[in-house]
């Protein structure tokens, strides 16, 4: 995630010296690789629902691949975000986390109400940006603080996903899934005023923090509905 920059031309979130024309080039060209980033998403879902190719990762297993290969992705985003491969790395990226999203995608595909259930999930999460988009453009105030208040929530919610994986808790996997979409959509907003504001100029690294908001409320939506509205045969 995007932390605030640490320099006096962004302090009010006004004094960037990123023109508003500038600003808005970097938004549109996020708004654009976002759209494009789903394509390879919805593909690796595809291709894991097709060849099942993520049953065998359950548990810690699961945990270490799915961690292992998001930051190791992460930090070639990183790398290569100022050049041309940039782009590629983070299609690849998204690709990567349809597959690992495919064991979900099966699971709730199993429910009679499955795929009513995932275009539901789909719908609030589109609702969700929608609305935090909205505020960004509205609200006038710097949020930048806002950050690391964000950043612990996030640290609070793997500590306690971590214990939960071992621990096995429905009651606590329906906290975290609350909790996780109540952080993530407030750092939808953050990221999305950092843009707004000039604090982001990068829209590679501006489309990988929007990504990783629109997942994670997406995969936790669907996993409170799979748990209240799953439907079986």
């Amino acid at each position: 995630m995007n932390q605030p920059i640490q320099d006096i031309r962004y302090s009010t979130g006004y004094g960037s010296a990123y023109s508003q024309e500038q600003r808005q080039r970097v938004l549109r060209n996020t708004y654009w690789l976002l759209a494009l980033s789903l394509i390879p998403t919805v593909l690796g879902a595809w291709v894991g629902v097709a060849t099942q190719i993520t049953t065998v990762l359950s548990g810690g297993v699961g945990m270490l691949v799915f961690l292992g290969g998001a930051f190791a992705f992460m930090f070639a985003i990183e790398k290569t975000k100022n050049s041309a491969t940039g782009v590629p790395v983070l299609l690849g990226f998204t690709f990567f986390m349809g597959l690992m999203l495919s064991r979900m995608i099966s699971m709730v595909l199993g429910f009679k109400n499955g795929p009513e259930l995932i275009m539901t999930a789909f719908g609030g999460t589109a609702g969700v940006f929608f609305v935090m988009a909205s505020l960004a453009t509205v609200i006038k105030r710097d949020l930048s603080g806002l950050g690391k208040w964000l950043f612990v929530g996030l640290m609070v919610l793997l500590v306690g996903s971590l214990v939960n994986l071992f621990v096995g808790s429905s009651a606590g996997m329906l906290a975290l899934s609350v909790a996780a979409i109540g952080i993530f959509s407030f750092y939808m907003l953050y990221d999305l005023k950092q843009i707004i504001d000039g604090g982001e100029t990068n829209y590679i690294s501006a489309t990988l923090a929007l990504y990783l908001d629109l997942y994670n409320v997406f995969t936790n939506l669907l996993a409170l509905l799979g748990i209240f509205g799953g439907e079986r045969d």
